[in-house]
C-alpha cells in the first residue's frame, strides 16, 4: 500500500495531473514565443518560433555576393543554429521551473 493510504495516493494523483496540465500549458506558450538570431554582424537576421518554424528571414543585400554564395549559406545556417539554441534554452528553462529540474523523458 502507498504510504499515506488512499488519501495520500489521491493527493499524489491530483498533483501529477496538475503538473501535466501546467506542462501542457507551458508547451503551448513556448510554441508561440519568438526569438531573433543574427549572423555576420546582422547581415542575416532570422526569427523563429517555439515550434522551430522560421517566421522571417532578412538578408542584407551586401551579403549577397554571386562569387561567394557559400558565405551567405554559412551565415543563414549560423543564424538558424543560434535561433534553435535560443529556443532550446528557453524551453529547458521553462520546463525546468515546472518539473523542479527533473528530466522527465518524453516531455520535451
Amino acid at each position: 500500500m502507498y504510504p499515506g493510504g488512499k488519501k495520500g495516493m489521491k493527493d499524489l494523483m491530483k498533483q501529477a495531473q496538475k503538473m501535466q496540465q501546467d506542462l501542457m500549458k507551458a508547451q503551448e506558450e513556448l510554441a508561440t514565443q519568438e526569438v531573433e538570431a543574427s549572423a555576420g554582424g546582422g547581415m542575416v537576421k532570422l526569427v523563429m518560433n517555439g515550434k522551430h518554424e522560421i517566421i522571417s528571414l532578412k538578408i542584407d543585400p551586401e551579403a549577397v555576393d554571386p562569387d561567394d554564395v557559400e558565405m551567405l549559406e554559412d551565415l543563414v545556417m549560423a543564424a538558424f543554429r543560434e535561433a534553435q539554441e535560443k529556443i532550446s534554452r528557453t524551453s529547458d528553462d521553462e520546463m525546468g521551473k515546472l518539473t523542479g529540474g527533473l528530466n522527465i523523458p518524453g516531455l520535451f
